[in-house]
């Protein structure tokens, strides 16, 4: 998670029904606050949206790869999976 460094006090107007929701998931993960709840929840959004992030620029990396590459990387491959013995 996030650093223990000093927090930033905010105010932030919510629909009721968020509200509703960052109560309940305070109460299952018994947090000590609404606030805490509410920054558990944003971690993970965070966390989500950057894992989201890269696994789009991993398939941009791989998508760019012409059939030469795709076919010479497949070469490696096979080639790797002979140099580890088998049990």
């Amino acid at each position: 998670m996030g650093t223990t460094a000093r927090k930033e006090r905010r105010t932030y107007s919510l629909d009721p029904e968020l509200v509703r929701y960052v109560e309940k998931v305070r109460k299952e993960r018994r947090t000590d606050s609404a606030s805490a709840a509410l920054e558990e929840i944003l971690w993970e959004s965070k966390r989500q949206r950057e894992r989201k992030h890269q696994d789009e620029q991993i398939a941009k990396y791989y998508s760019s790869f012409s059939d030469a590459e795709i076919a010479e990387d497949s070469e490696w491959g096979r080639f790797a999976e002979t140099q580890f013995p088998i049990k």
